[in-house]
């Protein structure tokens, strides 16, 4: 039975995850943490922490490790499977639509149309990703105690060298978590 519920679940996410991975990820917490309750809120950002480190796209990462957590091997491939196909066969329409009408105004019109609603997909999703990070939860923290000053300073840190210094952010991911190792060993409190 969780076989098919991982399957339907990410056919669902698959078939509505316009605008790549990070537009998914909305999608994702939704069946996996508020719908069927797999997984709780920390544990899915640590699913989309690990996602993000390993190579391959993030929603396919995510439904791997998703899969794995609820069914093992059989389970990973399941809601991979399930991710992959709708994309599959709406990409293979979308390609014979596009190349056959490309020059139509009208399919000018509707990717002009789309782009808007695929990034709020993914600013969302950041949104929900940042705050789960800096204050533990979904949304502002309700008092000055819950914030988590240190994780603040490495997203500032992280966020300066990557888009002002122009740091590699596979530098950045090392050194934030050295750093934290280091920190959480002098009992720094994270």
């Amino acid at each position: 039975m969780i076989l098919l519920q991982l399957l339907w679940s990410f056919i669902q996410i698959g078939l509505f995850s316009f605008g790549g991975g990070y537009a998914a990820l909305p999608l994702i917490q939704q069946q996996v943490v508020h719908v069927h309750g797999w997984l709780t809120v920390q544990e899915f950002a640590d699913v989309l922490t690990i996602s993000q480190m390993t190579p391959g796209p993030i929603a396919l990462n995510a439904a791997s490790f998703v899969g794995t957590r609820m069914a093992g091997i059989p389970g990973a491939i399941i809601a991979t499977v399930g991710n992959v196909l709708p994309s599959l066969v709406i990409v293979l329409f979308l390609a014979w639509i596009y190349f056959r009408f490309r020059t139509l105004r009208a399919m000018k019109g509707i990717l002009f149309g789309l782009r808007p609603a695929v990034v709020a997909l993914i600013a969302s999703a950041g949104l929900s990703i940042l705050f789960l990070a800096l204050f533990g939860a979904q949304r502002l923290p309700d008092s000055i105690e819950q914030v988590s000053w240190y994780a603040i300073g490495v997203f500032l840190a992280g966020f300066v060298l990557m888009r002002i210094r122009k740091i590699n952010p596979i530098h950045v991911i090392l050194g934030s978590g050295i750093l934290t190792v280091i920190a959480s060993l002098v009992g720094v409190p994270i």
